[in-house]
């Protein structure tokens, strides 16, 4: 049953969803069960479907949709006698169009999970899908206390002109802007998950076929996750200008082997991304610096993986997050090079670094700041469940995936139990010095000289 909302029919829609977590029905241990084994059967007795409506919106191929989307963590209820956690109430969760249905559900889970009543609003670039989890969420999970909002922007502002307890953004660091002055109003708190250059070093490796498994995770990394359409894609690579030759040489001939038919890379969103994208390689130094590919079909959104060799660096391409299947290059003239060039930008959601060399990856940890680091591998860090997912800076804050999903959309509450048997009286005037002594002792945890001073005023009582 799809939520289409009317001008003005929000307000009802958050006070409803409001109505039910005030219940308490959301914080029931079997209403939490209960909604995830709905989710769990609705991906395993849907599963055509969603795979159908991610080709619909991205043309990915049901394969690379499996391996994307179609798998939702289950998470704990982590709880001890000291810290408490309870959910914070009515959450608003906007997923992006990249990751439609893996962005979406896994907040989702995490935010039932905690015990909060969810409204969730996907996006109108994905809407075959937007369509799906409207259609079948309701049928799935309590529809009173789970809602899903289709519409566009101006769907968005008016919900966030709402009061809710918690707001996740997936998307461009633009809108979130939007999204955290929109919260301000309500002293709401918010946590972003934005884009970024998400950069790769790859240092002179050992052997050829180490060589081989490196561009194969890179091209894996690049286009064959939603043709680079992806927050954690590898954006461009920093490598040695003798090593870049024969990198190149390598990526150019696994493209041919992976990418034989058109459909095993998604097209590009719409046309208006499109246009961004080819208008990058625009650039007279830009386009004069592309050593494979470049082709491009507006009728079929398609942009043939492209790579370029030393852009100029104030060139939008190394200037703007690219968000598709073009690739620059960067050669540096030792790998070591690589760190202060990565200091001196914006703080990235990753770094990715292929390298046996073990110093090399200790500075990379130490000297640098991004959401995560990996070495040997790229995007892989999103599918860790024991590992928190989130950026730093202008790449994001807040942090999900496993059981932090859980914390994101909790409240850690102190919980602190004390017996009135014992009382220390020096916590209370009239003052004098020993009261301060005592006092000293205690704050400096000098736990053996305040039970000896206590020892000592019990034994001069006795002796009076």
């Amino acid at each position: 049953m799809e939520e289409k909302p009317q001008h003005g029919s929000l307000g009802g829609l958050v006070a409803g969803v409001r109505e039910e977590y005030e219940s308490g029905r959301t914080k029931e241990l079997e209403w939490r069960k209960a909604q995830l084994g709905g989710l769990i059967r609705m991906i395993t007795e849907e599963e055509d479907a969603i795979f159908d409506a991610l080709h619909d919106d991205l043309g990915k191929h049901r394969v690379e949709s499996f391996r994307d989307e179609a798998d939702v963590p289950l998470i704990s209820f982590p709880c001890n006698a000291r810290v408490v956690p309870e959910p914070i109430g009515v959450v608003l969760i906007f997923s992006c169009w990249n990751l439609p249905i893996g962005l979406a559900l896994e907040p989702l889970s995490g935010a039932i999970a905690a015990g909060n009543a969810v409204v969730l609003k996907p996006s109108e670039f994905a809407p075959s899908t937007a369509a799906f989890l409207a259609a079948n969420i309701p049928k799935y999970l309590d529809a009173k206390a789970v809602k899903v909002v289709q519409g566009g922007a101006e769907v968005g502002e008016e919900l966030m002109e709402h009061r809710w307890d918690k707001v996740l953004f997936t998307g461009n660091a633009r809108v979130g802007r939007i999204i955290m002055t929109k919260a301000a109003k309500h002293l709401t708190p918010v946590a972003l998950e934005l884009g970024s250059k998400c950069p790769c070093i790859v240092d002179c490796l050992d052997s050829k076929r180490e060589c081989q498994v490196a561009v194969n995770r890179i091209i894996g990394a690049k286009w064959s996750t939603c043709a680079g359409q992806a927050c954690v894609a590898i954006d461009y690579i920093l490598v040695e200008e003798q090593f870049a030759p024969f990198l190149i040489e390598l990526l150019k001939s696994t493209l041919k082997r992976f990418f034989t038919e058109p459909e095993y890379m998604a097209r590009i969103l719409n046309e208006k991304h499109f246009h961004r994208l080819t208008n990058l390689l625009e650039d007279d130094q830009v386009k004069s610096s592309i050593v494979h590919g470049g082709n491009a079909d507006p009728k079929t959104l398609w942009i043939e993986p492209t790579i370029v060799l030393n852009p100029p660096l104030d060139s939008d391409i190394m200037m703007e997050e690219i968000f598709g299947p073009l690739l620059p290059i960067i050669t540096v003239k030792k790998t070591e090079d690589c760190i202060a060039f990565l200091k001196s930008k914006p703080k990235p959601l990753a770094i990715y670094a292929f390298t046996n060399n073990e110093k090399l990856k200790q500075r990379i940890v130490a000297e640098t700041s991004s959401g995560s680091v990996l070495f040997n591998d790229a995007i892989v860090q999103y599918g860790l469940d024991s590992v928190p997912f989130g950026g730093i800076g202008e790449s994001g804050f807040g942090q999900y995936h496993g059981k932090y999903t859980f914390e994101l959309f909790s409240h850690r509450k102190a919980v602190v139990r004390r017996s009135l048997l014992v009382e220390f009286m020096f916590r209370y005037p009239p003052w004098d010095e020993y009261k301060m002594g005592m006092l000293r002792r205690v704050f400096r945890f000098d736990y053996v000289s305040l039970v000896l001073a206590l020892l000592a005023f019990w034994l001069l009582g006795i002796r009076r």
